[in-house]
C-alpha cells in the first residue's frame, strides 16, 4: 500500500506549524509499514493534482490569499474541484479552508473571489478570534473531540446544503455565533484548527488516512499505534480550554 500526499502552496500557506500535519501523516503511515510520498507544490508549480490521494492546504494571512488568486484562476481551482469531486481527501486549514468557499471579504471591503467548491462565504470582522479551542466532530467525520488553536478575523458562514465539521465545545469556531466549526463535504475537511492540528488529534489523523486508503484500495488497514504521548497532549489542552 502507498499514499501520495500533496502539500499545496507550502510557500505561502504554512502558519502556526501547519506543515507539521504533513510530518504527522508521514509518520503514522511509516509506523504501520505503509509507503508514502510527499510532493510540495508552490505557487506556479506545473505539477498536476492528478494522482494524489490526499491534499493538504494550510493557513495564511489576507495578503497571501490575494497572492494566490492568479495561480488559482490559471487552472489550479479547476484541478482542486475535479480532485475533490473524485473523492480525493482534502484537509484545509484557516486560509486554505476559506479558499474553498465562494469568497473572502476583508473588514475594509476588499473581496477575493475563490474556488466556490464549498457553499460558504467569509467576511472579515474587526475583532480577531484567537486562542486554544475544541470541538466535537460530527458522526460523519468520526465523532472525535479535536483540540487546536484558532486565530482568524474572518467569520465563515455555511450555506444550507453544507454540513459543519463539528460543534464548538469551547472557543469561537466558524464565526463565534452559531456554534459550528469547519465544514465537511465528500472527503473535504475544512477547519480553523492550527497547532499543528493532527499530532495531538490522532483519531482525526487516522480518519483522514483511512478515508484515503479506502478510496484507493477499497479497504483500510490501519494497525493500532501507541498514542500515549499524543493523547496526553490532547487531554492536557482539553483540560486547559
Amino acid at each position: 500500500m502507498e499514499l501520495n500526499i500533496c502539500h499545496l502552496y507550502p510557500d505561502v500557506l504554512n502558519l502556526y506549524g501547519d506543515g507539521g500535519n504533513i510530518l504527522c501523516l508521514q509518520k503514522r503511515l511509516a509506523w504501520r509499514g505503509i509507503d508514502v510520498s510527499v510532493a510540495r507544490l508552490p505557487i506556479g508549480s506545473p505539477t498536476s493534482l492528478s494522482g494524489f490521494d490526499l491534499v493538504f492546504i494550510g493557513g495564511g494571512q489576507d495578503f497571501e490569499q490575494q497572492v494566490l488568486l492568479e495561480d488559482l484562476h490559471r487552472g489550479r481551482s479547476r484541478e482542486i474541484c475535479a480532485a475533490a469531486n473524485d473523492g480525493v481527501v482534502f484537509l484545509t486549514i484557516c486560509g486554505g479552508y476559506q479558499m474553498m468557499g465562494h469568497y473572502y471579504e476583508t473588514f475594509d471591503g476588499k473581496r477575493c473571489d475563490f474556488i466556490g467548491l464549498l457553499d460558504l462565504v467569509t467576511v472579515g470582522a474587526k475583532e480577531r478570534m484567537i486562542g486554544n479551542y475544541k470541538f466535537r466532530c460530527t458522526p460523519e467525520a468520526g465523532g472525535s473531540v479535536v483540540v487546536g488553536f484558532e486565530n482568524h478575523s474572518g467569520k465563515t458562514r455555511l450555506g444550507p446544503s453544507l454540513r459543519p465539521l463539528g460543534t464548538v465545545l469551547a472557543g469561537r469556531g466558524n464565526n463565534g455565533e452559531d456554534g459550528t466549526e469547519g465544514a465537511h463535504w465528500k472527503n473535504v475537511f475544512g477547519t480553523y484548527s492550527h497547532g499543528p492540528m493532527l499530532p495531538k488529534n490522532p483519531a482525526f489523523a487516522d480518519l483522514l488516512l483511512a478515508t484515503a486508503l479506502e478510496r484507493k484500495y477499497g479497504r483500510a488497514e490501519l494497525q493500532p499505534l501507541d498514542d500515549a504521548a499524543e493523547l496526553a497532549a490532547h487531554d492536557e489542552i482539553c483540560a486547559r480550554v
